[in-house]
């Protein structure tokens, strides 16, 4: 691996060879940056109860930090996002040509930012508590599912999740949309991982397929579903207990309001350079 160094901000660790910065949030100032960075509030066609548009501030000292909070007496969190998936908005009944029919989805939307082939890293430092809430790095199609070939439609990456204190999970590929057609694949060790420094989660997506990194050591290789889709970044938190039965979030999660902390450094995007 080689070092990337921007100043003032914690270092890259990239694979061999010679890359240029094409996308990066340093998160530098104070307020988020909204040309980079929408929240996502829906997922599926609805809207998500887990979710806030209030759960990440800037510190002034270059990071993004996500908290929970309290939303109408219950604990929500943030997830950003640089694009939008076809499916997520919610759907407004329309008239088309004065009849009843529509199509099954709610409003598009222009991405901020997708991209294919090169290096994705993410460097933070982890909530205390996963079993409240959840953290993730991960890229995601906007439109997944609409096919069966992920080359054309796309796959879901998750470099980074961390449900279980001091554990990374493994890394998926899960291609086919969310419902019967899903293909999904795992690699990577669970990592052992300290919560109190910064970790970087890296990503290498090349026409090999995908290969991960933890800390600057290769960590699995998934050499299916690969997609040649421009895919969007997300940086996203969770509630634990929302998506299960009964669709209500663990009691933990009330205590930690405002308590314990995701902290983003830096998010970049890096493109190899051609020899």
């Amino acid at each position: 691996m080689k070092e990337f160094i921007v100043e003032g901000h914690e270092k890259s660790l990239l694979p061999d060879g010679e890359w240029r910065l094409v996308w990066n949030d340093e998160f530098d100032g104070t307020e988020l940056d909204r040309s980079k960075w929408d929240y996502r509030l829906s997922m599926m066609g609805q809207r998500f109860p887990g979710w806030t548009d209030k759960g990440v501030h800037l510190d002034g000292k270059s990071h993004a930090v996500f908290s929970l909070q309290l939303e109408n007496g219950l604990p929500v969190s943030s997830q950003l996002q640089t694009g939008y998936n076809f499916m997520d908005e919610p759907v407004k009944p329309t008239n088309f040509l004065g009849n009843d029919q529509q199509w099954n989805i709610g409003k598009l939307k222009k991405s901020l930012y997708t991209h294919t082939f090169g290096y994705y890293e993410c460097c933070c430092k982890l909530q205390k508590a996963p079993e409240a809430w959840w953290s993730a790095f991960w890229l995601q199609s906007p439109i997944i599912g609409a096919s069966l070939d992920p080359a054309e439609s796309g796959t879901e990456v998750d470099i980074m999740e961390y449900f279980h204190a001091g554990k990374s999970s493994v890394h998926c590929a899960f291609t086919g949309g969310y419902g019967q057609d899903c293909s999904r694949e795992s690699t990577g060790s669970a990592a052992d991982l300290d919560p109190e420094v910064f970790h970087r989660f890296g990503l290498l997506w090349d026409e090999t397929g995908y290969t991960f990194y933890i800390d600057g050591k290769e960590d699995g290789h998934i050499g299916r579903y690969i997609s040649r889709r421009p895919q969007f970044i997300l940086i996203s938190t969770e509630v634990q207990g929302y998506r299960r039965v009964g669709h209500k979030p663990v009691e933990k999660a009330f205590e930690l309001a405002g308590k314990d902390f995701f902290l983003v450094d830096h998010v970049r995007v890096f493109d190899k350079v051609s020899s």
